[in-house]
């Protein structure tokens, strides 16, 4: 992941609590996005980042797109790329 280090360092936090707890880690952290697409959130002293994933049978939580957040709402190029690598997860899983 080509982040900064604050970013970096939050994302491993996150992404270790996630594998204790569970993907769900409520407001302010994770948000769901419908259809399976969630996102992981992100801020350090660089800035605010976003991560998309999705949990899948097992317990397993995919990482599919991160990108550096540059405008207030997440812009719909970067929703639509993770909603294409969701739609490959899924196919690849059945």
């Amino acid at each position: 992941m080509g982040m900064p280090d604050t970013l970096r360092a939050r994302y491993i936090t996150l992404s270790r609590r996630m594998l204790e707890v569970g993907a769900n880690l409520g407001e302010p952290h994770t948000e769901a996005f419908g259809c399976g697409l969630f996102e992981l959130r992100l801020k350090g002293a660089e800035g605010i980042a976003r991560v998309f994933f999705c949990t899948l049978v097992g317990r397993r939580i995919v990482m599919l797109h991160s990108f550096i957040k540059k405008t207030p709402k997440t812009p719909p190029r970067e929703r639509r790329i993770a909603e294409a690598r969701l739609k490959e997860i899924k196919n690849a899983d059945t």
